[in-house]
């Protein structure tokens, strides 16, 4: 019995001693002395020397000095990587792409060849009316009530001004719950489709958005009041402008500008992607910089074509840039926007 037990806890012994310290050691040696770069995350150093990403997950850039990534449904977090997982039918994965289109899609002939499409997304919002019928703003609501219902919760200060509202419309929110006696005590989203209905026959043309004040005391504030232009104006109503202008030529858009990827982490865009961006990064970087547009334009797509790259050495698949790597050399070449 002990001849048996001590063979036993001796095999324990040389199972442990093999599979968790020699063959994990033999890993990290082998990856540290041939692939010391991808053993370690496939860090990117700035010029400072300290990392600043990696080129396998991508990271979010706002700055207009910058590519921009794809959009990501993970919000770019390494620890939830994940797709929207939206099917082709369902309206919010259209809803999502028509506002990413709206602010820079562009004419592709016609009178405003090349002009964006975003001033006569404002000019047609302002005459409220889609379809032939007005209140553009209730009728999203109305159509759309998950969206509706988004933008209330989607941000805590959306919420308190339709609560604000709420207390100065009692009669409404009694009307809507007794239109709806399973909800006594009403929320904020609960009430959203209402609310829009309202707030667009007493503002018509306009949206609720956030707008940046200086208060008297220097200090700035972002406060929810009704705006018929700018970004939320151009985003949220690209689709339905779209439906009304269903003859308009509009310029073609690099799929993966406006869609994620099954990861949400993609750090590459194709080199056409990089290519519609080109002219937005160009020209902020000349303006930063004091130089000529064509000039620097020349330089940037110059790294682009240095930097692209494609499947088994360009054999196969589309050709793509990574992001990090070209927005770090932006950087190091340019300097801080």
């Amino acid at each position: 019995m002990l001849r048996y037990l001590s063979k036993s806890i001796l095999l324990l012994v040389f199972a442990v001693a093999i599979c968790c310290v020699i063959y994990p050691l033999a890993l990290w040696a082998v990856g540290q002395l041939f692939f010391p770069s991808q053993s370690n995350g496939s860090l990117l150093l700035g010029s400072d020397g300290r990392p600043v990403g990696s080129r396998l997950i991508a990271q979010p850039f706002t700055k207009d000095e910058y590519f921009q990534p794809r959009p990501s449904a993970a919000s770019y977090d390494a620890s939830a990587s994940a797709s929207s997982s939206l099917a082709a039918s369902n309206y919010a994965l259209r809803d999502r792409v028509a506002r990413s289109l709206g602010p820079i899609v562009n004419y592709r002939s016609g009178p405003k060849v090349g002009q964006p499409v975003a001033p006569d997304i404002e000019l047609w919002f302002r005459k409220d009316v889609f379809q032939g019928a007005p209140h553009i703003v209730a009728q999203w609501a109305e159509l759309h009530n998950s969206l509706a219902q988004a933008w209330v919760t989607g941000d805590t200060a959306h919420a308190a001004y339709v609560d604000n509202w709420a207390k100065r419309h009692p009669e409404e929110v009694a009307r809507f719950m007794k239109d709806n006696p399973k909800i006594s005590q009403p929320k904020a989203s609960d009430l959203a489709v209402i609310f829009f209905r309202s707030f667009s026959a007493a503002a018509p043309g306009k949206f609720p958005s956030g707008v940046t004040r200086t208060g008297k005391d220097g200090k700035i504030r972002t406060m929810i009041e009704p705006v018929s232009a700018g970004p939320d104006v151009q985003s949220i109503f690209f689709d339905m402008w779209r439906q009304d202008h269903a003859d308009a030529d509009l310029q073609d858009i690099p799929g993966d500008l406006v869609t994620t990827s099954a990861s949400g982490l993609d750090p590459h865009i194709t080199l056409q992607n990089a290519e519609f961006q080109l002219d937005r990064v160009a020209l902020k970087w000349a303006a930063n910089l004091k130089r000529n547009p064509a000039e620097v334009r020349d330089e940037i797509e110059r790294l682009l074509q240095k930097n692209v790259s494609a499947p088994f050495g360009g054999l196969a698949g589309e050709k793509i840039i990574n992001v990090l790597e070209v927005n770090l050399e932006l950087r190091n070449r340019y300097g801080a926007p």
